[in-house]
């Protein structure tokens, strides 16, 4: 059989268990591509069937790269898939990605059809896993006369819980940024056949407690536009639907005093350039917050004012946070330009994984079922995976994993992906493959009826 070549973009903790899976096939032949080609060798790890190349998506050579191959493999940040799309079409190469389906990516779509290229997205775990089995279970309540009346979806990506041992009940595999800025969305959903908005500003303060499994103290809010979900799952029946996030307990009020306080602004500002210099933490602190000075009563005067706790108890958890992080402090500040900049600075520091330390993925979707008898029916999927603190992370091998199976399938000819256009995963001839072979890794959830 003919062998099949795949180019990989991106060095990120998801590419290792994603080339590894596609290594297994005799066929494949993968070129690791990454800014530096140290980072693309330590992934091939002198693999025969790997190359290791320096590659970046800005570079006029990546449309050669990308056209010398069958499939092109985008790991970068999701705002370089369209370039990536775009040189697929040149070069009529297959693209995946992990990514949703953005406006700029649909656009594509004609081009991608022209050029008879799949663009395969949405196959990592939120978004991927969490299609697989929203989809199976419609379905199969479809399929019986059934209707979904209610959908409620939460995905925590997580320390596991002995890890989350920090005021933020949070760790972080890489930059900070995208994680609290995530915090700091606004979000739409359905609920009892109305559409409920929320601001950025007033995200934090929708958690509220949310049961997944015993042994957990998780918190759930809802997580951009979930609106469209009622069309892509093909539940026009439902009135509730609603996709989120998962947190532990304290963590959301912790993230709502940073904002409260500018902490997640990405205004620049000249005074938090590098060569302004000088500054100390609790310098910058006290000038974000117009402190009339520096010292720590002073600060914690003026967070009183801004704040507004109700909670004494609440008050003192998140004035020991901010002592934690080190706001108060004489310690000089890592300028970056911008506040959230600055204060990521502290917290990668502060806030990555240790050596022996694990991650969790918590993903559990809830269907609330109408049967034709009247019968209500509630029913839970969960997926509750731990990383292996001497191999690859939960989200690691959960996305990689994923991708490489989803990867894998379009290249063997598997008929639902082999369809000329920007797909995702809605469709039970697309997940039905993907899903058991996820399955055979390890990866499932598991499904009760409550």
């Amino acid at each position: 059989m003919v062998d099949k070549k795949i180019l990989v973009l991106g060095s990120g903790l998801v590419a290792k268990p994603c080339v590894d899976y596609l290594l297994r096939n005799e066929r494949n032949k993968l070129t690791i591509a990454c800014r530096t080609r140290s980072t693309a060798q330590s992934l091939a790890s002198n693999h025969p069937r790997a190359t290791a190349i320096a590659l970046d998506v800005a570079s006029t050579e990546l449309d050669a790269h990308v056209a010398a191959h069958d499939l092109v493999i985008s790991l970068v940040p999701f705002i370089h898939h369209p370039v990536v799309i775009k040189a697929g079409i040149r070069g009529n190469t297959h693209v995946v990605t992990t990514s949703y389906v953005s406006p700029a990516i649909k656009e594509l779509e004609d081009e991608a059809k022209a050029a008879g290229i799949t663009v395969l997205n949405e196959v990592g775990v939120d978004p991927g896993v969490d299609h697989l089995y929203a989809i199976k279970t419609i379905g199969e309540v479809h399929s019986k006369g059934g209707k979904i009346k209610e959908f409620h979806s939460y995905c925590g990506g997580l320390p596991a819980p002995e890890c989350a041992d920090n005021p933020l009940r949070f760790k972080f595999s890489w930059s900070p940024r995208g994680a609290l800025l995530s915090q700091f969305n606004s979000a739409s959903y359905l609920q009892d056949g109305k559409e409920i908005e929320i601001s950025n500003q007033d995200l934090m303060a929708q958690a509220t407690p949310y049961y997944v499994a015993d042994g957990y103290s998780f918190v759930a809010y809802p997580n951009r536009n979930s609106v469209p979900f009622r069309e892509f799952y093909n539940i026009p029946e439902a009135e509730t639907v609603v996709r989120g996030s998962l947190r532990y307990e304290g963590n959301p009020s912790f993230v709502a005093a940073l904002i409260t306080l500018g902490w997640l602004n990405t205004q620049s500002r000249a005074w938090l350039e590098k060569e302004s210099g000088g500054l100390t933490l609790r310098e910058v602190f006290g000038r974000t917050i117009s402190s009339h000075g520096s010292d720590e009563e002073s600060l914690i005067t003026r967070i009183d004012e801004l704040c507004g706790f109700s909670d004494n108890v609440e008050r003192e958890r998140i004035i020991s946070g901010l002592r934690w992080i080190g706001l108060f402090s004489e310690t000089p500040a890592t300028l970056r330009g911008n506040l959230l900049d600055t204060l990521c600075a502290e917290l990668e520091r502060l806030m990555s994984f240790q050596p022996g330390e694990r991650d969790l993925v918590m993903l559990q979707h809830k269907f609330v079922i109408q049967w034709e008898d009247g019968r209500k029916e509630t029913r839970t999927s969960t997926l509750e995976l731990l990383g292996d603190p001497d191999g690859h992370s939960a989200m690691a091998k959960s996305v990689g994993v994923t991708c490489g199976i989803a990867t894998q399938l379009l290249i063997d000819g598997e008929p639902a992906l082999n369809v000329p256009g920007v797909l995702a995963p809605y469709t039970a001839e697309i997940c039905d493959p993907i899903r058991d072979k996820l399955e055979e890794e390890g990866i499932k959830l598991i499904e009760k009826t409550l």
